[in-house]
């Protein structure tokens, strides 16, 4: 425990610089009393750890001193080489600086552990875009992704209805199901652009400061999740059969299930429950109620149960 934690000591004073005892105690989750106690330790044991007084001062290591990662366990290091995805870094014009950076980490890991590129490799392959999507990266992706990187200010041109211009600080790429997005400030608002739609993207020659408070995981996950909620405008109300309920999770939106399930009523006599989906609009919810067949029994609105009943009779003529 204590040898892990002296190696990820020196790890964040080699890719940091310098650093307080308070800022290594938070990272570390230790006290501040067992930072001094491990900075003694690695001095004793050679490492060159320098302590600098005064209100900017801090722990380093002196003279550019580097450790090679011999600290890493067997787990660890296979599960670094999942931790990137080469598909998606090679959409964004990185695949050389990937590879390299794997060169560089084979080279530094002990011989031991060499092999956990190629154990990885063999053992599980990520494969981000979804089926029946088009394969290749949008055009503009590359660049897109070199001004996120520089944090440069772009103006860009986006397709709705129309076509619109936007000048936007670009704060963050997303891949969702093979589908890239821009996260960019706009006039003092953060908002989400489909990169296939963006028509253009030219620097204006400024860079930006960044809100160093920003989380893309987090805002991604709070505005997808808002943006589902916003898209369930109308709700039906359906009997559905203990098959229908389960497989209830392939045809709608995660979100309307969670709710339709914690909204099911008891079971009949046959097992089927009465309950309320939100669903996109009554177009959407007459394709799903399709899909689930005779698992499933629209009682609200009219409307969408007349077209259930004329698809059954159809259906019937059909199969007749």
């Amino acid at each position: 425990m204590r040898a892990a934690r002296l190696i990820n000591l020196v790890l964040l004073l080699q890719s940091r610089g310098t650093l307080t005892a308070t800022e290594l105690a938070a990272e570390l989750e230790v006290s501040e009393r067992t930072i001094y106690r491990d900075v003694l330790a690695l001095s004793a044991a050679g490492v060159p750890v320098y302590a600098e007084q005064g209100r900017a001062g801090g722990y380093r290591l002196v003279g550019g001193y580097h450790t090679r990662l011999t600290g890493l366990s067997r787990d660890e290091a296979e599960a670094l080489f999942l931790a990137g995805l080469p598909g998606p870094a090679r959409d964004m014009g990185l695949a050389e600086p990937v590879r390299q950076v794997r060169r560089k980490v084979l080279a530094a890991l002990p011989p031991g552990l060499r092999e956990a590129s190629e154990r990885a490799g063999q053992r599980f392959h990520l494969d981000a875009p979804g089926w029946f999507a088009d394969a290749d990266p949008p055009p503009l992706l590359a660049g897109l992704a070199r001004a996120v990187w520089q944090d440069r200010v772009l103006t860009i041109g986006y397709r709705r209805r129309d076509e619109v211009s936007r000048t936007v600080h670009p704060y963050g790429l997303v891949l969702k199901n093979g589908v890239w997005y821009l996260i960019g400030l706009v006039a003092g608002d953060l908002r989400t652009y489909r990169v296939d739609r963006v028509t253009a993207a030219e620097p204006t020659g400024e860079t930006f400061e960044r809100d160093p408070d920003f989380d893309l995981p987090a805002f991604w996950q709070a505005r997808a999740e808002d943006f589902v909620r916003q898209m369930l405008r109308e709700t039906i109300v359906v009997r559905l059969s203990p098959h229908g309920l389960r497989v209830l999770r392939y045809v709608a939106e995660p979100v309307a299930v969670e709710q339709a399930v914690s909204d099911a009523g008891e079971p009949d006599p046959d097992g089927w429950v009465r309950t309320r989906l939100p669903v996109e609009s009554f177009d959407v919810a007459y394709t799903y109620m399709i899909r689930l067949g005779p698992d499933v029994e629209v009682l609200e609105p009219p409307s969408l149960r007349a077209r259930m009943i004329e698809a059954a009779d159809r259906m019937r003529a059909v199969y007749r």
